[in-house]
């Protein structure tokens, strides 16, 4: 009998949720979301989890949330792309007294980043990955042999005199209105300075633009190996589900 668990994705606009095969690493039936509450505070944003688990399958008792901050011990511990009133709060208890169920909080792009490495794009590979999610701003997940180093926050790393998301995120490419060849020069400046500090064996680059990879793929350069992802915009619920029934 196949594990089921509960995955949600926490974003700046939608939240997704999904029932996931743990053990199979994909999701049972459709994706659904609903709108982020503006602004997204903590009373607000409970409610939402509980109207999307109303709407899906009975599911296994934990759940996972894979949330746009840097999670220590279940608190939310920085608010980039979030409300400021998330900073300290126990994001975990919150969603345990709201659903009913144990909850695991982690981070957006480490969430993205299990998937892929249990399931995806990096399943097998040794050494050294590097998961970059290229939207807003730029989510990084590390891994060494499997193992996750959470909440690396690498897409804030000083780039050109500011973070490096300011300089190479899919969000400046919309803003600048930059084609394939003068964005993907900013990104290369970035895996460059990523390879130089980590010499990662492989990265994995997901985001919306993922799905476009073969477009802009012959641009690229790294001594790094280049993959997409795999679940593209799956990722974040299927990881914080597995994660969750890791937990």
């Amino acid at each position: 009998m196949t594990r089921q668990v509960l995955g949600f994705d926490v974003g700046g606009s939608s939240v997704k949720a999904g029932v996931v095969d743990v053990e199979a690493g994909r999701l049972i039936g459709e994706l659904i979301s609903a709108p982020t509450p503006q602004p997204s505070t903590p009373a607000a944003l409970m409610p939402v989890l509980s109207g999307l688990v109303l709407r899906l399958p009975a599911a296994e008792a934990a759940i996972g949330v894979a949330f746009p901050s840097v999670v220590k011990q279940g608190k939310v511990r920085t608010a980039a792309n979030i409300d400021a009133s998330w900073i300290g709060a126990d994001g975990a208890s919150l969603a345990a007294h709201a659903l009913g169920r144990p909850a695991l909080f982690l981070n957006d792009a480490d969430a993205a980043g299990v998937a892929e490495v249990t399931w995806g794009a990096g399943r097998g590979v040794m050494g050294t990955v590097i998961m970059l999610t290229l939207g807003t701003g730029i989510g990084t997940a590390l891994f060494v042999d499997g193992r996750l180093l959470p909440n690396t926050e690498l897409g804030h790393m000083e780039l050109h005199g500011m973070d490096a998301e300011k300089w190479a995120s899919a969000h400046v490419r919309t803003i600048l209105k930059l084609d394939w060849p003068a964005w993907i020069e900013r990104v290369n400046d970035y895996l460059a300075s990523m390879h130089a500090l980590f010499w990662p064996d492989l990265f994995i680059l997901g985001g919306a633009v993922s799905e476009r990879f073969a477009e802009f793929a012959p641009l690229l350069r790294s001594e790094a190996q280049i993959r997409p992802a795999h679940f593209a915009g799956q990722a974040g619920v299927i990881g914080a589900a597995m994660a969750a029934a890791q937990q």
